[in-house]
């Protein structure tokens, strides 16, 4: 069989600075057997096994409980990684493909950026400290308010990252923020090659200018990005699964441009940010300069049992008429996605959670104003955003509850420039530090904004 140069090229787009099982490559036998053997590809192990230790190669397991067994007639069992089977199969049998022929080429682009906004001096300051960090090939964090317009801070440094012909990855923990986030950034860089790849997207990455993923993605990755900007470094399940951050470290260059986000930095972020062992930028403010709405506290007596009985409180029904009433859009977040059910059913009301079949399609129709309230788990406490509506918790001392994840929520009410008040309020039985703590952010943020004058 006689391989054209040509081919080789395309190959090399599909499949350079990636680690891919057999079946994503996608090729005939014959054509993959030739590869190998012309060594365009070479076999890695799917997992490093001993006798008593097992590793995955792709996910980085060393949790000797997440590997499981296959049984064969009078051989020894197949040990597969039950870490990262979602992403397909990995096992003692199966292995990784990384590619080893010539790299393949990027057609240059130099003024890719067509955004005509202006940013804020905040702003400005940011979106410079982080072209300084392209250039540099450094770290930045930039710790930003809900609504600060982060997004638009970074557009100049991936510019500058696609002159000089780098390659760009905006990775994120959650998929709803890559459904975001990628028509913002393929309406502003028209002019370039992108992909978004989250679980079940049928886009390809093939040596594009700018990927869009969510961090488990990058499992797939290595060595491939000069400019990693990791957004909502602080979100679940990114903080807690110490595999993702390696697999950011692995997806970038060894002299890569290292860019993180954050509007609730966790306590090892704090740590780097109060002993500047990583350059941090500030904003308290958001894009519009007005003060992020302060959340109100509504105590409502046996909260929990009324809520386990089907009963909601009239402190609850009257918030909701009150926004049917003035016609105010809404978001109302639940714990559980049982909760989310019961209250669905009882307010007849659109709701979406982790699992939801649906919860791309509802969440458009939300976004295009199809109806005025949608009820929600977590999963849209952050990265999304909906132009004037208003917030509330149910159950807002429920230990899901954290912190982090009530600044986040209060931060989608208020957004817009045209409407930038909104309601925020948290329904509790007993009030919690975590409550506390998010409202004292807000009050916090607001003195240090209007320190600055903005």
């Amino acid at each position: 069989m006689t391989t054209t140069p040509p081919l080789i090229e395309d190959l090399a787009r599909k499949f350079s600075t990636k680690l891919l099982l057999k079946h994503e490559l996608n090729l005939s036998e014959h054509r993959f057997q030739y590869l190998i053997d012309q060594n365009y590809l070479q076999e890695v192990d799917g997992i490093r096994s001993t006798l008593n230790f097992h590793e995955c190669n792709r996910c980085f397991n060393k949790n000797q409980s997440l590997f499981g067994k296959i049984p064969q007639h009078a051989r020894a069992p197949i040990t597969y990684c039950k870490k990262c089977i979602q992403m397909g199969r990995v096992s003692t049998k199966e292995s990784l493909y990384r590619w080893t022929g010539t790299h393949p080429m990027r057609h240059k682009v130099m003024n890719p950026l067509k955004w005509k906004g202006i940013l804020t001096p905040l702003q400005e300051k940011a979106s410079q400290k982080m072209v300084e960090a392209v250039n540099n090939q450094s770290k930045l964090l930039i710790y930003a308010v809900c609504g600060a317009g982060k997004t638009e801070m970074l557009y100049a440094g991936i510019q500058e990252a696609i002159k000089q012909n780098k390659r760009v990855c905006v990775a994120t923990p959650r998929a709803d923020v890559v459904r975001e986030l990628a028509p913002r950034l393929r309406r502003d860089f028209p002019t370039i090659h992108s992909s978004a790849l989250y679980g079940g997207s049928t886009e390809r990455d093939q040596n594009n200018h700018l990927v869009i993923a969510t961090t488990h993605q990058l499992l797939r990755y290595e060595n491939s990005f000069d400019l990693m900007i990791v957004d909502e470094v602080d979100a679940f399940p990114y903080h807690r699964d110490k595999t993702l951050p390696k697999a950011v470290t692995r997806a970038s260059k060894p002299n890569s441009t290292q860019i993180y986000l954050t509007a609730t930095p966790r306590r090892s972020h704090k740590l780097q940010i109060a002993t500047k062992q990583i350059p941090t930028v500030s904003i308290p403010s958001r894009y519009h300069g007005h003060p992020i709405p302060t959340p109100t506290f509504q105590a409502v007596l046996r909260l929990n049992d009324k809520l386990e009985k089907g009963v909601l409180p009239p402190k609850i029904t009257q918030w909701i008429k009150e926004k049917q009433t003035t016609n105010r859009r809404f978001l109302l977040f639940a714990p559980t996605i049982q909760l989310a059910e019961k209250l669905a059913e009882k307010l007849n009301m659109p709701y979406v959670h982790a699992e939801s079949p649906d919860r791309e399609y509802l969440i458009k129709q939300f976004r295009a104003r199809a109806f005025q309230s949608l009820i929600t788990t977590t999963i849209l406490e952050r990265g999304v955003t909906f132009p004037s509506i208003d917030v509330a918790v149910i159950q807002a001392d429920h230990h899901v509850f954290d912190e982090a994840a009530l600044i986040q929520i209060a931060g989608r009410a208020g957004r817009s420039a045209s409407d930038p008040t909104g309601d925020v309020t948290f329904f509790y039985e007993y009030k919690t530090n975590a409550m506390i703590q998010a409202r004292n952010y807000t009050i916090l943020k607001n003195k240090e904004a209007k320190r600055c004058n903005i």
